[in-house]
């Protein structure tokens, strides 16, 4: 059994608790600009003080309206300033925030709400006002809903008067390290949510783990704007990580004003899942093919990840160099101009990023620093640093951590960052924790010096009728890489060759149809059937089936006329695949590929 674990590198004092950052910013530093708030698409200063006095009254406010310690609050809401107002508000009362995706279904928030006990919800808009309310004869002890868009946040705090000041202090003294500080519902690819309890040592951990990983974080500029759903435990734990080092925070719950808001935020340092990054390559690509500068592009994209791989074998050459300043002006430039003109570190997690987007995006000047982990690890399990990135691995284990490999190849997990259990359901904690030992369900590597890299999930193991073990995540990775494709799903349980559902980027469509004289509003029912189009994705899976044995590649594909989204079902907020759902969804274009 493999086997690796890294030295401790900090401290944490058993009895602090996460709202010491506000309270301890605002004394120190009190005209420090903390966050940066979106008001009419304007960013307003939000300084140490005045963050630290919101949220003051905002916990004071709850407690006057019944928030017991321990209570649990949940949070419905877009990422917004608001979503970070309340969590911090909730601790400080002595709550547990309870977070909830803002594209939940009524039965999804009904079950997270129910489950967790929850006295309380926060909700952003008269829609979720609505779900709640058609759901709330299921909901006995839930007393509460705050309207965000309403007022409501505003109409608590005022009454913060009510609460003496010392009951703020005497909730702060209940609370310490092993405290509950928050319930974070797995997003449900497979069967209904497990609430994953995290404390507030979990979530310090990894906020005093952030500036190892990114020491830029501490710097008198640092700023970071997320985009991501704060409901997921990745953007969340950059939420107490900016707010514990001080970096300034910003947030955007509007996919499409990202670039908008990139442009005047101009954050030092990103945090994404792979396929945000899948897009940015993608979409910058089809923009100079469409432009009639896809050779510029092409070659400037094969010295990007020359100049990054040359990073690791003594340094590019004299040539190699020119070509890059080159590149550098005409392309790379405005690719980072894209993303705001001053990123130079991202954070990738969620799912494993790949080698090529890693070398490609080390190339035009912004690293990538890959990590891997899950909810019940508190996000990462293992981490890459500036110093210690080997592209195509995700790190290795975290200070003060370990990772092993067990049987059938999976990886295992301990350390400060690994929760307490699920909350209500002692049976699936027993089932996921081996003598102290996270089991994580996904399958790995480690080298010899500790460097981890994923290859896939036990449960998403394809084994072929033949007998073939088969981890879709190598084919997939490959195939999402071509510009015309948006998801793909590689299929062939107990079939006898391994096929794969496709489904095309309707954003990428226009400018490629166009770039080629035809109509960009074709249909998309037209397009699954066109030759060149069958061209293009044939030419994306022979690249793939280049990165396996002849028994585990793609021998037959299924184009889909739809596109597979959050909102339809057949992905998880964070993005990722529900396999399941696609499979039940779409079983006759599944026997389709094995007709024949």
């Amino acid at each position: 059994m493999q086997e690796y674990s890294s030295p401790t590198a900090f401290e944490i004092a058993p009895t602090a608790a996460l709202p010491d950052a506000v309270t301890e910013r605002a004394a120190a530093t009190p005209d420090h600009v903390a966050l940066s708030r979106n008001v009419g698409g304007e960013w307003v200063a939000v300084t140490s003080r005045e963050f630290a006095d919101q949220v003051t009254a905002l916990a004071r406010g709850m407690i006057a309206a019944g928030v017991q310690a321990g209570d649990r609050v949940g949070i419905l809401s877009k990422t917004r300033y608001e979503w970070t107002l309340a969590d911090y508000a909730i601790w400080t009362a002595g709550g547990v925030a309870v977070p909830i995706y803002e594209t939940s279904s009524p039965e999804q928030a009904q079950w997270i709400l129910s489950d967790s006990g929850a006295v309380a919800v926060v909700i952003e808009t008269a829609a979720h006002q609505e779900l709640v309310e058609s759901v709330r004869d299921g909901l006995p002890g839930l007393r509460n809903v705050w309207q965000i868009e309403a007022g409501d946040l505003d109409d608590v705090a005022s009454h913060a008067a009510e609460v003496p000041e010392s009951e703020v202090a005497t909730r702060r003294a209940g609370v310490n390290t092993d405290s509950l500080a928050t319930i974070i519902y797995t997003s449900g690819t497979t069967g209904r949510p497990k609430g994953c309890e995290l404390t507030h040592g979990n979530l310090l951990y990894v906020a005093e783990l952030a500036p190892t990983v990114i020491p830029a974080m501490r710097a008198e500029d640092a700023s970071s704007l997320l985009f991501l759903p704060l409901a997921h435990v990745f953007a969340r734990i950059i939420e107490v990580s900016c707010i514990q080092n001080g970096a300034r925070l910003g947030h955007t719950g509007d996919l499409a004003q990202l670039l908008a808001d990139l442009g005047t935020f101009q954050p030092t340092f990103l945090v994404a899942v792979p396929r945000v990054f899948e897009k940015v390559y993608n979409g910058a690509r089809q923009k100079a093919h469409a432009g009639g500068k896809g050779a510029i592009f092409d070659r400037a994209e094969r010295v990007a990840v020359a100049w990054s791989k040359a990073q690791d074998t003594g340094g590019p050459g004299l040539g190699l160099t020119l070509q890059h300043k080159l590149f550098d002006t005409l392309v790379y430039g405005k690719l980072r101009a894209a993303m705001g003109g001053k990123v130079e570190y991202a954070l990738s997690g969620g799912a494993p990023l790949g080698e090529r987007l890693g070398h490609f995006f080390r190339g035009i000047g912004v690293t990538i620093l890959e990590g891997y982990g899950l909810t019940e690890t508190t996000g990462p399990a293992t981490v890459s640093g500036p110093d210690t990135l080997k592209v195509g691995t995700v790190g290795r284990p975290a200070p003060g951590s370990a990772v092993r490999i067990a049987e059938y190849g999976e990886i295992q997990v301990r350390g400060p960052q690994v929760f307490t259990g699920y909350w209500n359901n002692p049976t699936a904690t027993a089932d996921t924790m081996r003598d102290g030992w996270f089991a994580t369900g996904d399958i790995g590597e480690i080298d010899a010096e500790g460097y981890v890299t994923i290859t896939g999930r036990i449960k998403e193991l394809i084994v072929t009728s033949g007998g073939k073990n088969v981890s879709p995540a190598v084919l997939e990775d490959k195939i999402r890489a071509h510009p015309l494709v948006s998801q793909c799903m590689v299929v062939g349980d107990n079939r006898p060759f391994i096929g794969c559902l496709i489904t095309l980027d309707v954003e990428a469509l226009p400018g490629w149809l166009e770039s080629r004289g035809r109509a960009g509003d074709t249909p998309m029912t037209e397009l699954v059937r066109d030759p060149e189009v069958l061209v293009e994705i044939q030419a994306a899976v022979d690249a793939a089936n280049k990165q396996v044995s002849r028994a585990e590649s793609i021998r037959s594909f299924e184009i889909l006329p739809v596109e597979w989204t959050v909102e339809g079902g057949q992905l998880t907020p964070s993005l990722k695949l529900k396999r399941s759902v696609v499979m039940k969804e779409f079983a006759g274009e599944v026997e389709k590929i094995y007709a024949d």
